[in-house]
């Protein structure tokens, strides 16, 4: 059996992040996983730039609920779903995903958690488990899973790596010179077709 694991920001829907700098005018928050490869780094940047402007987890939310999944996104991840097991792996917040979710019509999603003050305003986060993106793909195919894993980030080095075969989607511009045995996909179509081709060779 395959399983295809996905990223979700950048692949599926838009950087949350991104966004919520955009909305806010806090243009330190447009860092993400594309500019700085160590998380742990990323994450405490970003708790003082929000504990700075008194952020909330519901100002956050807000931004989330005005965005939609990247155009043609829902159609591959129906098609996907419906040609093998999916789940999503990515490096977002069960606060996040939730709502993000059900525009994806509810595929499944391993992900880790924000913390609050009582003014609900962001100040920690725990993760799920370190690594987490490459230790799941590992325990899939310690279970005799085929795996297919798909990213555009840092972040989601690991998870390429470790699966039977991974693709970069729509990745920053370098990574293809920077990690040459990680193919390069940029649209949907062309993903479904490199699936399509791992699936062959599998079955």
């Amino acid at each position: 059996m395959l399983i295809t694991c996905l990223d979700l920001e950048g692949v599926l829907f838009p950087e949350v992040w991104i966004n919520v700098a955009e909305k806010t005018g806090i243009d330190e928050l447009k860092l993400t996983t594309r500019d700085i490869a160590d998380y742990d780094e990323l994450m405490q940047i970003r708790l003082k730039i929000i504990e700075t402007h008194k952020l909330t987890l519901t100002d956050i939310q807000e931004t989330i609920a005005t965005m939609t999944p990247i155009p043609g996104a829902v159609e591959f991840l129906d098609w996907l779903r419906d040609t093998c097991q999916v789940i999503i792996l990515s490096d977002t917040f069960e606060q996040f995903a939730k709502p993000i979710m059900k525009m994806l019509k509810m595929p499944a999603v391993f992900c880790h958690s924000l913390g609050t003050d009582a003014n609900d305003i962001v100040n920690s986060y725990q993760l799920r488990i370190d690594d987490a993106k490459t230790k799941t793909v590992a325990s899939f195919r310690n279970l005799n899973f085929n795996t297919i894993a798909v990213g555009d980030s840092f972040n989601d080095l690991g998870m390429l790596n470790e699966a039977d075969k991974g693709f970069f989607y729509c990745p920053p511009d370098g990574f293809k010179e920077k990690y040459p045995n990680i193919p390069v996909t940029r649209s949907y179509t062309e993903l479904k077709a490199n699936i399509l081709e791992v699936m062959d060779k599998l079955s």
